[in-house]
């Protein structure tokens, strides 16, 4: 319990020290941009082949209930709020932990066991700022833009099921699509992503820059930062859905 207590503290300490770096100058504007492009083209095909079958799966269940009830001019804004507030955010992080972060904690892994943190610090140069910063920003703007791009597979891939496959009118389901969808909903899931994003960045860093036993050890990294990111922002959006959503009815 002492040690699980005491590497919790370190990781609170590593922690603040990269969102301090991440704030203040300067900032490895070229290695970010980098990061991120390569993070973006990596996850947004996962993401997209993910959320839109699942919205297409929504569609054709919340069909067949609407149906009994002549109500299926709800089912654009079912598929709409459910992938806003929850399909899009969770699954977009999902796919961003399991690509990005196992990525980036494979790479700071690589690179503390070959010793080359410890000489970017024997070199007068913050390892932190240079190393674990960019990746930091790279996941941290990456959720957002893809939890977007999620969100926009996940409503085509209900139009699809309802009005391709199922012969539903499209204007029906696009003219109803914002009947309960609330501005409140996008900007929620871009909350969420936000948090989760910093969420998958500091854990990929952390278990990165704390990997040893040679190549064993870069594995055990790699799983570990999956493993725990993806469990700790799932139990997170649980609260954030709470304090976002809990007073909407």
């Amino acid at each position: 319990m002492l040690q699980r207590l005491s590497t919790l503290g370190r990781f609170g300490a590593f922690s603040g020290q990269v969102l301090w770096r991440s704030v203040t100058p300067y900032w490895e504007l070229d290695s970010t941009a980098t990061h991120l492009w390569a993070l973006w083209w990596r996850c947004l095909l996962p993401v997209l082949a993910t959320t839109t079958p699942l919205g297409m799966v929504m569609a054709l269940q919340g069909l067949q209930i609407f149906d009994l009830y002549g109500a299926q001019r709800l089912l654009s804004p079912l598929v709409s709020v459910a992938t806003f507030r929850e399909l899009s955010p969770v699954l977009a992080s999902v796919l961003v932990a399991a690509q990005g972060g196992s990525s980036f904690a494979a790479e700071l892994g690589a690179m503390k066991i070959s010793e080359e943190l410890d000489a970017t610090e024997v070199m007068a140069i913050d390892p932190l700022r240079v190393h674990v910063v960019p990746r930091f920003l790279a996941v941290l703007i990456a959720c957002p833009m893809l939890n977007l791009a999620g969100s926009l597979g996940g409503i085509f891939g209900g139009f699809v099921s309802a009005v391709v496959l199922k012969g539903e009118t499209a204007g029906i389901y696009w003219a109803n699509l914002w009947l309960m969808t609330r501005t409140s909903d996008l900007f929620g899931g871009f909350v969420k992503t936000f948090v989760f994003g910093a969420i998958i960045g500091l854990v990929a860093c952390w278990f990165g820059t704390q990997a040893k036993g040679g190549a064993p050890g870069v594995g055990r990294a790699v799983n570990d930062t999956v493993v725990y990111a993806c469990t700790t922002f799932i139990v997170v959006n649980y609260f954030l859905t709470s304090a976002l959503f809990g007073a909407i009815g």
